[in-house]
């Protein structure tokens, strides 16, 4: 019997040792360099090895790091607050009030024609309708709302959180409505009988249950929002800043100690963040 175990046990390491070492090589060893350039020192002209730190020294110390982290914070808080309110209140629609698999499927792939072209597409096609030449503008004029073009729309912290809302909308809407697919319907007729009212039924019953999907969405748009650069680049017009695009910055002028450090910050902020929101909910359940 014992013999036996050991078999089992064996097999099962070298079942899961390919899925290992590509896991290692292509996450852990990349994560691995970079902690050890954010402590290499740098010049105006290169880079060398060493173990000093400067970098993490500058980034804690630096007014215009903590700016930068509270301009991402704030857009990952309000693209999030969306994108909820946006994903749940689709979710439940097509949840609970079609009922028609077939409509179900329908509505929800029309909700994905989006993703059907890139994301620096969709974000682009943004700029012709908010510009100030734009639809937007000439729309609203015409209409006599405004009597001259609106400059916030576009280049703005505005346009940005609009198209951040627009890319991940979707990462939101997917797992709350398969979270409340699977809702067991007689639950929701057990409070209605019990007298609950619709908005009982939906605080007490759908949303506790519904709260694995709103955690997963909710890690998706987090991640995305945090590391994101190039939509803080184009919609913003270069006013506003993130701490992805930082990164860039920092890689463009060849810092690539400092953009070390700054990458292993966002890392470790993002993964606070995302044990923070697991330990709201067992995701297992979900998973």
């Amino acid at each position: 019997m014992a013999h036996s175990g050991t078999a089992r046990t064996l097999k099962s390491w070298l079942l899961v040792s390919p899925l290992t070492a590509i896991l290692g090589l292509f996450l852990l060893v990349p994560v691995v360099v970079i902690v050890m350039v954010s402590f290499w020192g740098s010049s105006a002209y290169s880079y060398y090895p060493a173990f000093i730190f400067e970098n993490y020294e500058f980034l804690f110390t630096s007014q215009v790091t903590l700016s930068v982290y509270l301009k991402t914070l704030t857009f990952t808080f309000i693209t999030w607050a969306l994108c909820l309110a946006i994903g749940f209140t689709v979710a439940y629609f097509l949840a609970f009030h079609i009922h028609s698999l077939t409509w179900q499927i329908s509505l929800f792939l029309l909700c994905t024609i989006p993703f059907w072209t890139s994301n620096i597409i969709r974000m682009i096609s943004w700029i012709p309708f908010l510009g100030r030449n734009g639809i937007a503008n000439n729309t609203l004029q015409q209409w006599g709302w405004t009597d001259e073009p609106l400059d916030w729309l576009l280049f703005s912290d505005f346009a940005v959180i609009l198209a951040f809302v627009h890319l991940f909308t979707l990462f939101m809407i997917v797992p709350i409505f398969n979270t409340m697919m699977r809702i067991d319907r007689s639950l929701i007729e057990a409070a209605r009988d019990a007298g609950a009212s619709s908005r009982q039924i939906l605080q007490h019953v759908i949303v506790p249950l519904t709260k694995p999907g709103i955690m997963i969405g909710s890690i998706f748009v987090v991640t995305l929002v945090m590391g994101d650069f190039i939509t803080v680049r184009f919609m913003s017009g270069g006013q506003s800043a993130s701490v992805g695009r930082m990164i860039s910055n920092e890689i463009g002028l060849l810092q690539y100690p400092a953009a070390s450090a700054s990458a292993v910050v966002l890392l470790l902020t993002v993964l606070l963040m995302v044990a923070a929101m697991l330990r709201m909910v067992d995701i297992r359940k979900e998973l």
